[in-house]
């Protein structure tokens, strides 16, 4: 097992929270960055996301991927990654826990949808949406809005894909209360979730792409980096069931993947002697090699074109965005609607009144979001799952 790295963050020097905790509660021997996750787990945000999209919209098959199990392979390859490096594994994998918490209903079809809706009153970003949950909307304790999570924590979440130069209105708020260094690079652990949630998605659409007929094994060979790990999988297991040959084939890309970008960040890292030189550095320091970084950009665009636009994909996400839609101007209307407990609190001047309703909406899991649809309208909407 790797020692503690220089360049890691370090639960003992924690910057703190945003709201001063009572140090003579204990609930077992736990560290900050471990409290960090336990509250993740144990969120309703959390839970919420095993009905969310992750790449097929209310899937009727049990083996598609949802929000909830794509965040624990993230979280399972982050700790990997992090344990590799010497980094702290407990706020790696809180990180890799909670990004995809802000995600509303329907995926980026329902995040598209919001965003067009909110377009007057500063839009929506679901990055900045996971930041307003776990600081604002997720309110479990007595004495503050929110998780009360660490500044490393948060700033991870902030700036995970890098620095943050123009931040939504959201985003900005929240930094206002509790400045989150946004023009810096975020500490390695929040760098590794980034590339762990890549490599998770890259590999595990594919095995669902494929289940679901949507991709061609065939096609999918014609890059060179699939290509090449396909080839191993035929030499070792020549007499092997298809369906097992392609499980193969994904956990051989996911392998080499991450010895990849353990190598190519250890040597970026080098000198590095504390977490300020991983935050001021003037590039990122996690990052996979020239060459796997080329081959993982075809990749994307390959499932962009293959499986994200595919034809049935883009009927079914266009019928997502109507449901969106519609419930956004439904609660304006009649904010009711919502429930006595949401509607109570709704605020009469924009932008909050708009903002507010969003944050209802965003929270809603994809099933949820039918049901107040067909309720709202009288209309059950058809074709909303491909598979």
């Amino acid at each position: 097992m790797t020692g503690r790295a220089p360049f890691a963050a370090d639960p003992a020097t924690s910057r703190g929270r945003e709201f001063p905790a009572d140090d003579t509660v204990t609930r077992g021997p736990r560290g900050p960055y471990q409290r960090d996750r336990d509250r993740i787990i144990h969120s309703i945000s959390f839970r919420r996301l095993r009905h969310k999209t992750q790449v097929f919209i209310a899937p009727d098959g049990d083996h598609y991927r949802v929000r909830l199990t794509h965040s624990l392979e993230v979280a399972q390859i982050g700790r990997v990654i992090a344990r590799s490096l010497g980094l702290d594994e407990d706020l790696t994998e809180a990180l890799c826990l909670a990004h995809d918490i802000g995600h509303p209903p329907f995926g980026h079809a329902g995040e598209d949808a919001l965003d067009a809706a909110m377009e007057p009153y500063g839009g929506f970003d679901h990055n900045a949406h996971c930041l307003r949950t776990l600081m604002r909307l997720e309110s479990p304790y007595c004495e503050f809005d929110g998780l009360n999570l660490t500044w490393e924590l948060l700033e991870g979440l902030a700036k995970h894909n890098g620095p943050v130069s123009a931040p939504n209105w959201a985003l900005a708020e929240l930094d206002a209360a509790f400045p989150l260094d946004l023009r810096e690079w975020s500490c390695l652990e929040a760098q590794v979730a980034a590339l762990a949630d890549d490599i998770a998605y890259d590999n595990h659409d594919i095995d669902d792409g494929l289940r679901a007929g949507f991709l061609d094994l065939d096609e999918l060979l014609q890059l060179d980096f699939v290509a090449e790990q396909w080839r191993g999988v035929e030499r070792r297991f020549p007499r092997a069931a298809r369906e097992r040959q392609l499980r193969e084939l994904v956990r051989g890309q996911i392998g080499l993947m991450v010895n990849d970008l353990i190598g190519e960040t250890r040597e970026r890292a080098q000198g590095m002697a504390s977490v300020a030189q991983v935050r001021g550095a003037s590039r990122p320091t996690a990052a996979f090699s020239g060459p796997l970084a080329e081959a993982e950009r075809q990749l994307k665009r390959f499932m962009y074109e293959k499986l994200y636009y595919h034809p049935e994909q883009l009927a079914t996400a266009e019928k997502a965005r109507e449901v969106t839609a519609t419930l956004f101007a439904a609660y304006h209307a009649d904010p009711a609607l919502m429930g006595e407990g949401w509607a109570g609190r709704l605020d009469e001047a924009e932008p909050a009144r708009s903002r507010h309703i969003a944050d209802y909406i965003a929270g809603m899991t994809d099933r949820f979001a039918i049901a107040a649809y067909a309720r709202i309208t009288g209309i059950t909407p058809e074709g909303l799952s491909n598979v």
